[in-house]
């Protein structure tokens, strides 16, 4: 549900079916070969950028668009592919994230250091990766992969029927070293199991369709003391831990209707769902007290708890009428106080502050080489 990056930017911006369905017709190699300190002359294909002579953790405050008054100062940590996803570390120094270069494939698990430099590959190459993440302590990580079903990329959904997102059955959760070896299950169990975060305490939150319906559970990182947090019918997913790990935020849509319903259920019963309209909601770490932040028609995801843990920040294409641009919001606890973040005229998503709450780690269009791809920066974040 984190995954299918380049089919939802592709639509979002209006590019067509043919732009998503194949790779990019120039080689970028593998993201592990591209050295931070190594230079590239890159001429940024964003309007009003200048050429810049790229290197990992270039500043680039000239990205910063008009009216984003949290953002002191602006990094690029990636240039070129698709790069999603960088969550960090506990102690602040690493990210870790899913990576699909220029040349195409699945994306895999890559991890690299939080001010920019050199990205190495965790998972092992075969299969889709996504939603990878640090235990507490920092030694151990934990992702999802359909390796163990095949080697190769899984196969793209069916687009006869609108546009959609894959429910690979194939999806396992596992734990791995730091540097990516011997990765276990935590999850083995028929169906889809992904979308994994955790709490400081070790626990495990996740998405699964292990009991028919896309809802939320709780886990330990061996896999035993699974909890499910919710069971409205709908897609219930992306969850995250406030700080103090007491809340959950995550996004969901709940069919109102019978014709909806219907839709989605059938849909799901072929590994499909449709996230047109997704909303922002909240609830104790037990499932209860559930509420909803958002309620706009709009595609709201990617939401992550502000380190005050009164807020939540998230992307959405609420203010783009044809449904195209994404950007950042951030809104209170008790949906009334929203804030747009960013103004960038493509793509803005996925956030997550450091533990120091000095950054705000995010993946945008801006100032992409390409039409469509997506890159890692990093903003000093002012409150």
């Amino acid at each position: 549900m984190r995954n299918g990056l380049r089919t939802w930017l592709c639509v979002a911006l209006g590019l067509g079916m043919a732009a998503c369905s194949g790779p990019a017709n120039e080689s970028q190699g593998t993201a592990g070969e591209k050295s931070g300190a190594e230079a590239q002359t890159t001429p940024a294909g964003d309007a009003g950028a200048v050429a810049r002579d790229w290197h990992s953790g270039l500043r680039v405050d000239d990205l910063i668009r008009e009216g984003e008054r949290h953002f002191r100062a602006l990094y690029q940590l990636t240039n070129g592919g698709e790069n999603a996803e960088a969550y960090f570390s506990w102690d602040g120094t690493r990210l870790i994230l899913q990576v699909t270069p220029r040349d195409g494939g699945c994306d895999q698990i890559f991890v690299m250091p939080t001010q920019g430099g050199s990205m190495t590959r965790l998972s092992n190459g075969e299969g889709r990766c996504t939603c990878a993440y640090f235990l507490p302590g920092d030694q151990k990580i934990l992702y999802s992969s359909t390796y163990e079903t095949s080697i190769e990329c899984p196969p793209k959904p069916d687009y006869s029927r609108g546009y959609v997102w894959p429910i690979y059955a194939s999806y396992e959760i596992y734990v791995a070293n730091a540097d990516g070896s011997d990765p276990r299950n935590a999850t083995h169990s028929p169906g889809y199991d992904a979308e994994a975060t955790i709490g400081a305490d070790g626990t495990v939150v996740f998405t699964s369709t292990r009991d028919g319906d896309l809802d939320i559970y709780t886990m330990q990182t061996d896999g035993s003391d699974v909890r499910r947090l919710t069971d409205e019918p709908g897609y219930d997913g992306g969850p995250f831990f406030s700080p103090d790990g007491q809340l959950i935020c995550y996004r969901a849509a709940h069919p109102t209707d019978e014709a909806e319903l219907a839709d989605y259920r059938s849909l799901l019963a072929d590994g499909l769902i449709r996230p047109g309209k997704l909303d922002i909601r909240v609830m104790n770490r037990d499932g209860s007290n559930k509420r909803r932040l958002t309620d706009n028609g709009a595609a709201n995801f990617g939401p992550y708890f502000h380190p005050s843990g009164t807020k939540v920040i998230f992307a959405s294409n609420m203010e783009d009428p044809r449904g195209r641009n994404f950007d950042l919001y951030m809104v209170d606890l008790d949906g009334k106080e929203l804030e747009r973040i960013t103004y960038e005229d493509t793509f803005d998503g996925f956030p997550m502050y450091s533990p120091d709450a000095k950054y705000l780690v995010f993946a945008s269009n801006r100032g992409s080489e390409r039409e469509g791809e997506t890159n890692i920066f990093l903003a000093e974040w002012v409150d």
